[in-house]
């Protein structure tokens, strides 16, 4: 029996102009709007390092700096909250630092969600690793990068991808579904997968929607995915279900795995977004009582 390797490595995507929270997102990544007290971004961080990942690749574009800025030590600010005798928020703002070790790309090539993993091939090699989108993330125990590498190393595989269940007929707008063969609860060998199919087009309830784990296998079927959309010469984005259709085609195996024991926050929407804010805020222990008694007394 083959022993999969170590996974130690996560690509993070983060170039895109967030235009669906504008004006906000005019200056500042949409990562870096803040849940509660902490950046989106560091929330989905935080979940691979929870995993032992030890190495995080941020995909960005010249917009992004404040992101690693986020992720850098901040000497003046350091030497400022230890004048002050701040020594609870210094360890904290260390701690960010420390979380893993921190590789930046810039994103090239075609528009679209596949080319900030093909963009980090060379950081990767032919290890297998982790894909989290800068603006969503689950909160689950265990976490979902735990979920997912647990799952590839009892399954094997080329790609598992972190997914829910859901019959919300607006989520067939918004995500990608896939279909196959049930190994067992929650677990889905994948036949097809189909971004965006919308209602009746697709016969599933899961529901492709925060991360994967590949291995490098994905890097060719990214070339080849890209190569298909240049002879298309269509007017259309190069995205990662293009990829996982090449690598169905090979006959490598793909998995859809319901992540157990948490709940999805999409802050891509800016709906979600306002109401992962709430519930983040309300279960802040500095303030939760008087927050939830403030929402108690609006009047709606």
């Amino acid at each position: 029996m083959n022993i999969p390797k170590k996974v130690r490595k996560a690509i993070i995507p983060a170039a895109g102009y967030g235009t669906r929270f504008l004006p906000a997102t005019k200056a500042m990544p949409k990562e870096m709007l803040p849940v509660a007290d902490k950046p989106i971004i560091q929330y989905v961080v935080e979940d691979a390092v929870s995993a032992g990942i030890e190495d995080i690749i941020i995909v960005t574009g010249w917009h992004k700096r404040s992101i690693e800025d986020h992720f850098d030590y901040p000497y003046e600010l350091e030497k400022r909250l230890q004048e002050a005798g701040k020594y609870e928020q210094l360890e904290e703002i260390r701690k960010i630092a420390n979380l893993a070790n921190f590789h930046y790309i810039r994103q090239k090539g075609p528009l679209g969600n596949a080319t900030p993993i093909w963009n980090a091939k060379h950081f990767i090699g032919d290890e297998p690793f982790l894909v989290l989108w800068g603006d969503d993330f689950f909160d689950s125990v265990p976490s979902r990068s735990q979920q997912l590498i647990n799952a590839y190393t009892e399954h094997g595989g080329s790609a598992i991808l972190a997914s829910m269940r859901t019959k919300n007929p607006e989520d067939y707008k918004r995500y990608g579904f896939a279909s196959g063969k049930q190994v067992h609860s929650g677990l889905l060998e994948i036949d097809e997968i189909i971004e965006k199919p919308g209602v009746g087009r697709l016969n599933s309830d899961f529901a492709v929607v925060s991360g994967a784990l590949y291995t490098s296998e994905i890097f060719d079927c990214i070339e080849e995915a890209m190569k298909r959309l240049e002879a298309e010469n269509t007017p259309r984005e190069l995205v990662y279900v293009d990829a996982l259709n090449v690598l169905l085609e090979r006959k490598m195996k793909a998995y859809a795995l319901e992540i157990k024991d948490g709940k999805y926050f999409d802050c891509g929407n800016k709906l979600e977004y306002l109401k992962a804010s709430v519930e983040f805020g309300l279960r802040h222990e500095d303030l939760k009582h008087e927050f939830a008694e403030y929402i108690r007394k609006l009047q709606i």
